[in-house]
């Protein structure tokens, strides 16, 4: 739900907006094994083992600043921005001061010593990630013995808040797959306060459903925006509350946007793949182009839905078919090499890529809500923690908020269609053209020639923005990259009005992105207004807009936003 304007922040606000920096997307260690983990920890435990004088030392540290804490003279804190600890208690009381700076001390002890052991990479950055999770479970703020906001709230509403919380832990293990609710659902209901924007479907395949947006101004730009969105979320991450509503902005912009909708795949749908797609995407592009009447399309994807919009666009090329017009690209990595300074990269080994495809095969889809719990863990204090903190140990509901309504709505990956996208990993095929091929059309995407305009966000950790730089440099030298300044969903759903908003914009011509930031352009407020200059520059003429939705050929087939969409 929207914020009111100077409202005073809750203990869910802040929780709501700390977790949708970190959203859902498509990466290779879906089918993650718990051995995988396992084999991590014991890593780990054998580096420390063979080098006792490093373990010695690191502990002896730590055992002189307990005895300072024990006696009152330590002068270890946490970190101010650590919200674990923001209660008063956690520096007034005696008991919960020593609480925390033993576990802070101790916290710094084994992440140091895990630091200090001689492991190769990518070890060391499993290690990092395995002592990381744990580190985080065993903070005292996760004890409703030791958090002293839970005991004063069981006190003050009399035992209600413990009795709440109970049946809320209950809840989660039966209806939510043993992990912690991160939004209260009853708040929301797709196609009235979300994916509310008026709409028609105007074309169906056994994969998509293609929805054409009506127009709010007189005059609209005759060539249409071609969505595609990622397969493992549902498409209306554009289309959330009327605020911050991509497809909205677009309309009052006079760009016709047209979305594609994925079904949600089932067993039935396990030989689904990439081609498969691309062919059902390729049908809806021929819907746009004929019904808006133009030559070609402008056409924009992110993350997973970037790797099909490129392999799509390269698919053409190869045929020297003409399409295509514009391409834009958000928060998408095509080099897999690049992407190599994030969480799910730590654990990336050819056991983990054929135990995900193994699985996803034998079940015939991989479930997204399998991936959601795997995400978790990979950031607890955001999306265990502070959910575990606030449902079970307050007794509260979880926050009621668009972003987490979205990213706990997930999909169903096609077993075929998981298996491509893990094969990227290996094959690389953006960077080295015919290790991939799309209906007998090898992909190159040296034969890609588009106006290209690619969006990364400054924090996010999924497709880190340096690896997205590679992208925008993969279609060109002169691609305009624009750097926004949050985390994955939050750098896109950034909207004018947005008071903390600013980009960093310039073209590719350097190879290093560290050097492109000397270069670039910072500039204020949000980049859709650029965006949206883009789009108008390459959006053909000015028409009348479209009395009513389709043509001859392509019919209404119902209302926005669609039939497939509601599909469990």
């Amino acid at each position: 739900m929207a914020k009111k304007p100077g409202a005073e922040k809750t203990l869910a606000d802040e929780i709501a907006e700390d977790a949708s920096q970190n959203t859902l997307a498509l990466n290779p260690l879906v089918g993650l094994r718990t051995e995988d983990l396992m084999k991590a920890a014991g890593t780990v435990m054998k580096a420390m083992a063979s080098q006792p004088q490093a373990l010695a030392q690191q502990w002896m540290g730590f055992a002189t600043e307990f005895g300072k804490i024990v006696t009152g003279q330590s002068e270890i804190e946490a970190d101010p921005k650590d919200r674990r600890f923001a209660d008063p208690a956690w520096k007034t009381s005696g008991l919960h001061k020593g609480l925390m700076q033993s576990y802070v001390a101790w916290g710094k002890a084994v992440t140091e010593l895990v630091a200090r052991t001689d492991l190769p990479e990518p070890d060391a950055a499993r290690a990092r990630l395995v002592t990381s999770i744990f580190v985080d479970a065993m903070a005292p703020s996760n004890n409703p013995l030791l958090n002293p906001t839970a005991l004063k709230t069981m006190v003050d509403s009399g035992g209600k808040s413990s009795v709440a919380g109970l049946k809320n832990f209950f809840d989660d293990m039966t209806k939510n797959g043993g992990l912690p609710s991160s939004v209260d659902v009853s708040k929301f209901k797709v196609g009235e306060n979300l994916a509310n924007t008026p709409g028609t479907v105007v074309f169906r395949n056994e994969v998509l459903e293609l929805i054409h947006y009506t127009a709010s101004t007189d005059k609209v730009f005759q060539r249409p925006l071609l969505i595609v969105p990622p397969q493992i979320n549902k498409y209306y991450s554009v289309d959330l509350a009327p605020e911050k509503s991509m497809i909205r902005f677009l309309l009052a912009n006079g760009i016709q946007p047209y979305c594609v909708s994925w079904r949600n795949p089932t067993p039935e749908q396990r030989d689904w793949g990439l081609d498969t797609y691309i062919a059902a995407l390729d049908e809806a592009c021929d819907a746009a182009r004929d019904i808006t009447g133009a030559d070609t399309v402008n056409i924009m994807g992110s993350c997973s839905g970037g790797i099909t919009l490129s392999t799509y666009v390269a698919w053409l090329a190869g045929q020297n078919l003409k399409k295509i017009n514009a391409v834009i690209l958000a928060v998408c990595v095509l080099d897999t090499m690049a992407a190599t300074d994030n969480d799910f990269a730590a654990l990336v080994t050819p056991e983990s890529i054929m135990a995900a495809k193994q699985m996803s095969k034998a079940r015939g889809i991989l479930d997204g809500h399998e991936m959601a719990k795997m995400f978790a863990w990979m950031r607890p204090n955001d999306l265990i923690w502070n959910y575990w903190v606030n449902n079970y140990l307050l007794g509260n509901k979880p926050p009621a908020f668009d972003v987490l309504y979205w990213n706990a709505d997930t999909t169903r990956l096609p077993a075929r269609l998981h298996g491509d996208f893990l094969d990227l990993i290996f094959t690389n095929p953006f960077m080295n053209a015919g290790k991939m091929s799309i209906h007998g059309v090898p992909i190159d995407m040296k034969k890609v020639k588009h106006e290209t305009y690619v969006i990364a966000g400054t924090t996010d950790h999924i497709t880190p923005w340096k690896a997205v730089y590679q992208t925008a440099r993969i279609y060109g030298d002169k691609t305009t990259f624009i750097l926004s300044n949050s985390g994955h969903l939050q750098s896109l759903l950034n909207p004018p009005g947005n008071p903390k908003a600013w980009y960093v914009k310039g073209t590719t011509k350097v190879k290093d992105a560290d050097a492109w930031t000397q270069t670039a352009e910072k500039k204020e407020g949000s980049w859709w207004l650029d965006w949206a200059d883009f789009l108008k520059k390459h959006s053909g003429d000015e028409i009348d807009a479209p009395k009513a939705p389709g043509n001859k050929k392509y019919k209404a087939l119902g209302a926005a936003p669609g039939t497939y969409i509601f599909e469990a």
